[in-house]
Order: C-alpha cells, then sequence, then structure tokens
C-alpha cells in the first residue's frame, strides 16, 4: 500500500472520530439538560410574602421623657418666735383647708403684757376725754371762792400794813413790825394772782397743744397694741394654702426658734410633672400645649405650664412643667413619661422587622426578589433571592427604617425568611404595598 494511501486512511479515521466524538457531546449536554430541567420541576418551590418599597425622605419619630410628679407647692412651716410648743391640731396625712390654725405656742406672758397695755390705754382715754369736756362747775365755784378770799384777805393786809406804817411814822412800833405787815400784804398779792390764773384756767378750757399731746400717746399705745396683737399672731402657725401635711418634725413640749421647721405641706390639688427634655425638642413645645402624660400605665392629660429657660446642669436638658387637672389620681413622686413627636429628615425604607436578616458581625440584610426566570412547567413567575445589606435608622412598632442597596419598587421577603438562602427559587403568594 501506497504512502498516500495510508495518509488518506488516517484522515478519513480522523474526522470519522471528530464527527463521533462531537456527536457524543452534544448527546451528553442534552442528556445533562434534560436532567436539570427534570430536577427544576421536580424541585418544591416555596411560596412568600412580599411587599413592594418606597422610598421615603422624612419619617416622624416618637420618644419618651421622663420625669416625676411633683406638688405645685411644697413649704416648710415654722414660727416667727421663739416659744415653747403646746399644741399641734394635726398629724401626717392630715388633709388641711387655708388659714387653718396647725400648731400653737405659749403666749401667757404675751396676754398679760396685752392687758397692761390695755390699761393704760383706757386712762389715756379717760384724761383726754377730760381734757375735751372741761372743769365742772363745781371745780369752777371752788375757784372763784377761793379768789374772793384771797381778796378779802389782801384787802384787810394792806389796811392792816398802812395802819404800821402810820404808827412807825409816829415812832409807836419797830420797823420790823412795819415791815412784816408789808411783806404778808404783798404774799397775799401773789396768791391772789396764782387763785385767778387758776380760775382763768378753768374758764378758758383746756388749751389745744396739750389736747393733741394726749391723742399722740394714745396713738403710740395703740401701736404697742398692735405690734403685740402680731407676736400673739406669730404664736399660731397658720397654713398658707390648702394642701396635706407631708411630715411632722416635732411634738409639744418641744422649745422651739425662730424659723425652725415644724410642719411639711404640700398642695396635692395642684399637682404639675418636670420633665427634662432636649433643647431642640423644647423648642417644639409651647406654653398651653395639650399633652398626654402616661403614669402608672394610665394616660392623663395635662398642659404645659412653662419651659424653664436654664439646662440642668446634670442633664443638660430645658425642663418642661405640665399641670395635671385636679381630677387626676396621681401622688407627689410618682414618675410621668412623656410621648412626644418629631419630624426627621432621613432617605431610606420602610419594613416590616419580620423582613430582617442578622448576618456576619452583627450587621443586617433582607432578602430581594431578582427578575423572574423561565420555568417550563411553571404556570407562575418563579424568581431567584438576592440578598441585599442594609443598615437599620429607625425603629418604630413593628417596622424599621432602613437605607442600603435598596432600590424602589423592589420586591422584598417579608416572612419565612428562617427557611430561604440566596439564590433559592420562590414564587410570591401575598404581595403588599408599603405604607
Amino acid at each position: 500500500m501506497s504512502v498516500k494511501l495510508i495518509g488518506l486512511c488516517l484522515n478519513l479515521l480522523a474526522i470519522v472520530f471528530i464527527l463521533f466524538a462531537s456527536w457524543g457531546r452534544n448527546f451528553a449536554q442534552k442528556e445533562q439538560n434534560d436532567l436539570e430541567a427534570q430536577e427544576t420541576s421536580q424541585v418544591k418551590i416555596l411560596p412568600v410574602e412580599t411587599v413592594i418599597v418606597q422610598p421615603v425622605d422624612s419619617y416622624l419619630s416618637q420618644r419618651n421623657y421622663t420625669g416625676r410628679i411633683v406638688a405645685g407647692r411644697r413649704s416648710a412651716l415654722s414660727f416667727e418666735i421663739n416659744g415653747k410648743l403646746t399644741k399641734i391640731k394635726v398629724d401626717q396625712g392630715d388633709l388641711v383647708e387655708s388659714n387653718t390654725p396647725l400648731a400653737f405656742l405659749g403666749n401667757r406672758s404675751l396676754k398679760i403684757k396685752q392687758r397692761e397695755l390695755l390699761a393704760r390705754r383706757k386712762q389715756m382715754v379717760a384724761r383726754l376725754k377730760e381734757m375735751q369736756a372741761g372743769s365742772t362747775a363745781e371745780t369752777i365755784a371752788a375757784a372763784r371762792a377761793s379768789v374772793r378770799q384771797r381778796e378779802q384777805q389782801l384787802k384787810l393786809a394792806r389796811q392792816k400794813s398802812d395802819r404800821r406804817a402810820s404808827l412807825y411814822s409816829e415812832r409807836v412800833i419797830s420797823q420790823e413790825q412795819r415791815d412784816e405787815a408789808s411783806n404778808e400784804a404783798i404774799t397775799l398779792q401773789a396768791q391772789l394772782d396764782n387763785s385767778q390764773s387758776q380760775l382763768d384756767k378753768l374758764l378758758a378750757g383746756t388749751r389745744p397743744e396739750r389736747i393733741e399731746a394726749q391723742r399722740a400717746l394714745i396713738e403710740e399705745q395703740d401701736a404697742n397694741l398692735d405690734n403685740l396683737a402680731i407676736e400673739l399672731e406669730k404664736s399660731i402657725l397658720k397654713a398658707p394654702f390648702s394642701g396635706t401635711i407631708s411630715k411632722r418634725l416635732v411634738d409639744e413640749g418641744t422649745v422651739v426658734e425662730a424659723g425652725q421647721e415644724v410642719l411639711q405641706l404640700v398642695d396635692t390639688e395642684r399637682l404639675e410633672a418636670q420633665i427634662g427634655i432636649p433643647v431642640d425638642v423644647a423648642s417644639t413645645v409651647k406654653k398651653g400645649d395639650r399633652l398626654n402624660l402616661q403614669i402608672q400605665q394610665q394616660s392623663y392629660p395635662a398642659k404645659v405650664a412653662a419651659i424653664v429657660p436654664e439646662l440642668d446642669s446634670q442633664t443638660l436638658t430645658s425642663t418642661a412643667i405640665l399641670t395635671l387637672e385636679k381630677s387626676a389620681a396621681v401622688i407627689p413622686g410618682q414618675l410621668a413619661r412623656l410621648q412626644l413627636t418629631s419630624k426627621i429628615e432621613g432617605s431610606g425604607y420602610w419594613l416590616p422587622i419580620t423582613a430582617l436578616v442578622e448576618t456576619e458581625q452583627g450587621l443586617w440584610s433582607c432578602y430581594v426578589l431578582s427578575a423572574p426566570e423561565n420555568i417550563a412547567d411553571q404556570k407562575q413567575e418563579v424568581f431567584r433571592i438576592d440578598q441585599n445589606n442594609v443598615e437599620i435608622l429607625h425603629s418604630e412598632g413593628d417596622r424599621i427604617l432602613v437605607r442600603g442597596t435598596l432600590q424602589p419598587q423592589q420586591q422584598v421577603i417579608v416572612d419565612g425568611i428562617h427557611r430561604l438562602v440566596p439564590g433559592q427559587l420562590v414564587r410570591v403568594s401575598k404581595q403588599n404595598i408599603q405604607n
């Protein structure tokens, strides 16, 4: 056999081998495809519930701030003077009305002094009445009789002095005897002048200046009595407002000093909540706003009375003061919670909390549906699962706000994620629209 013939035979054998190998590969690929199609048709495609996400650029955040219920007024009651405590009419927990006497100090010495001052005042008033009324007719008549008597005595004394002077000129008596008679007449003249002056005063009445002076003495005594009345009033401790006795610090028989605390009184009819809130939030709360307070799982309406324009040195928050209604069944010291809603700028997507999948290192993700795949024996669209990483921005009840690689109108699986894995085929049994 020639060399050419042998080469031709070899070429033909090679061509036949290549054709056979190509046919074998095609046959094997067909069998593989048929097997995969058969396996795909045999796989159970799970139904899932999805939500179509829509982007948002802001959200409302509800935050709780805690404070305490306090009495609108609280007073430490004490006496303004020193003394011995003789009686306390109230005890801890008693309700009292405004201006009710609560405790008493001993005041016997003050009462005695008061009687003395009243007696002196009566004397002063009687003297003033006497001055205003003037002298009686009997007194004036007696003064006139005294003047007439002095005049008569003076007349006799002058006659006697004249006779003595005549006898002296005749050298019958001595000069001493004449001088005695003359001095007697002068003395009687002075007595007459004094009696006449007294009569003139009685007839003219009391001078206005003396009456005014007496009135001034009475006014001074009245001031002394008023001052004593204040001291007596200070010996009685009264309630400055209606409320409840929260503490009783001393008992009867104790000698207390001025300013020493005896009782504590709280105004239980005017309760308020003092709650610290951040400065940026405080700017959104206005005086007069009506809000709700949560106290012991009960909701109570309250009115914003004021926002204290000063930061708390410890919490660096502003204090909001809210007044409660009188019917509120709360007591001072209870915790109160205020819930405020504020708008926060931030883009993201709302998802049910059931859509979250925890990944490694504490990160979070969610399962989304990719483009639909065509499966020959499936009457409903089938999707393959993709995994998208997300970041939680805010949580609110049973939903969360996230951001990440999500896209608008994308379908996110929201139930049964514990039985799913990325790449798995699923079909949609229920589809929701994000609220």
